[in-house]
């Protein structure tokens, strides 16, 4: 997720370049041209020109195709949840229903089902506004008491009866 955000804002850093060396250079080839300036120096200076606005050009079209494919990405994403929506809530129900047999608190809850949910701890941290060291003492909590052995054991224990078998 934060890959996606900064990608986004390192192609929209590298198309203001471009678009700044575009506009820079355009400004000193009229500037150059009205001095006198030589027929190989403006040459040179419109070559980089030319040069920069394909740079331009390319960083909008790839960005143009990111913010679309992430459109497409968050409808697909919202018709899965309205196709799976009751199943969802049941999960969650039963994720709530077994976090509370294993006795865990109200913050080892919210941590156990941001792990599930696959964020790190920083993340996890971040977002609830804490310490990394006191998630990864909360997310230790939550294995000692499910008697589980990590992350993974984690998962696979809500996951194993929701997925088909291997076939022998």
């Amino acid at each position: 997720m934060s890959d996606d955000v900064s990608g986004r804002r390192g192609l929209l850093g590298i198309a203001a370049l471009f678009g700044a060396i575009a506009l820079f250079i355009g400004v000193d080839l009229i500037t150059d041209s009205g001095d006198g300036a030589g027929a190989g120096h403006l040459a040179a200076e419109l070559t980089v020109l030319v040069a920069a606005s394909f740079g331009l050009g390319a960083m909008l079209w790839r960005l143009g195709r990111l913010r679309r494919a992430l459109a497409d990405a968050r409808q697909d994403a919202g018709r899965w949840q309205a196709e799976n929506r009751d199943l969802v809530q049941g999960l969650g129900i039963a994720i709530a229903r077994q976090f509370s047999a294993w006795g865990l608190t109200d913050a080892e809850s919210d941590v156990g089902l941001l792990l599930l949910k696959g964020l790190s701890l920083q993340e996890i941290a971040d977002l609830r506004e804490t310490s990394e060291r006191t998630v990864r003492e909360q997310a230790r909590a939550v294995y000692r008491k499910s008697g589980l052995a990590g992350r993974n054991a984690l998962s696979a224990y809500f996951l194993e009866d929701l997925l088909p078998g291997m076939a022998a």
